[in-house]
């Protein structure tokens, strides 16, 4: 009897999470003023930083200046507004698209802390950034960015648990399977669609292919950067990034497929306007 009620407990704990940090996350995208919404999303980064400090094991006593100087990164970049730039993009979306998928495909260990704490402002910075970048322009738009992930991740679930069967990366992530990637990836292309068909203004048939392609090229990117924090925490020999959220491990855990797919977000709308 004690361990179903360990599970349940974790779940309830979980769900109560999970509705807290999407009420939290809503009343913020739409009734926070710029600077606060700015503020957030330097804490964000803070937060983020720390977990990565621990994850590539920084001494604890180095914790705090990384995290301390992440946050004064992230300030002054937003205080200056640089967040309108692509160039702030441009590094980040390189390393995904051309470093991460060599990463992993090789297993590589890199040892250098200090090499990896350079890397943790290339991936947070960015992705922070991008959630100032895209709620300026619309909350809606920001939204529908984060939907790819939400859905991606809560498709490839389903579908994995029902029909997977082959794993996808068995070194990095034992549990995730082609058929739940499948799964996923005809979840977003449907909710493509709908976001296309169903978007103000929307220039109909004419630009659906190139929509449906930056879907899917962010839809990969959600699933690479999952992967990627997976390869790190299998590294650093931990299940978790942290604990700052009951019931869903830390701040990282959550947003490791954002860090991917923000910069790449950014971009495109900056090319489509």
């Amino acid at each position: 009897m004690d361990a179903p009620a360990s599970k349940s407990g974790n779940t309830k704990t979980r769900v109560v999470t999970g509705l807290a940090i999407v009420a939290g996350f809503l009343a913020a995208i739409y009734l926070a003023p710029a600077e606060l919404w700015s503020t957030l999303m330097v804490v964000l980064a803070a937060a983020g930083a720390w977990e990565w400090a621990r994850l590539i094991k920084l001494p604890a006593s180095a914790w705090q200046a990384y995290t301390g100087m992440t946050a004064l990164a992230a300030a002054a970049l937003a205080a200056f507004s640089l967040y309108q730039s692509p160039y702030i993009y441009l590094p980040a979306l390189a390393f995904w698209v051309a470093v991460a998928p060599y990463w992993l495909t090789h297993a590589m260990h890199l040892g250098n802390r200090v090499a990896l704490a350079v890397l943790g402002w290339l991936i947070l910075l960015p992705a922070c950034l991008g959630m100032i970048r895209l709620r300026s322009e619309s909350p809606e738009l920001l939204l529908t960015v984060l939907g790819i992930v939400a859905v991606a991740d809560s498709a490839a679930y389903f579908s994995g648990r029902r029909f997977g069967r082959r794993k996808l990366a068995p070194h990095i992530s034992p549990g995730k399977t082609w058929e739940g990637a499948i799964g996923a990836w005809l979840a977003v292309t449907a909710y493509g669609l709908a976001v296309h068909f169903l978007w103000p203004q929307t220039c109909g048939f004419q630009c659906l292919p190139q929509v449906l392609a930056a879907f899917w090229a962010l839809f990969g990117l959600s699933v690479l950067g999952d992967l990627f924090e997976s390869w790190i925490k299998r590294e650093a020999g931990v299940k978790d990034s942290g604990n700052l959220l009951p019931g869903h491990g830390g701040v990282l855990d959550r947003i490791d497929s954002h860090l991917a797919v923000l910069p790449a977000a950014v971009l495109f709308w900056m090319w489509l306007k």
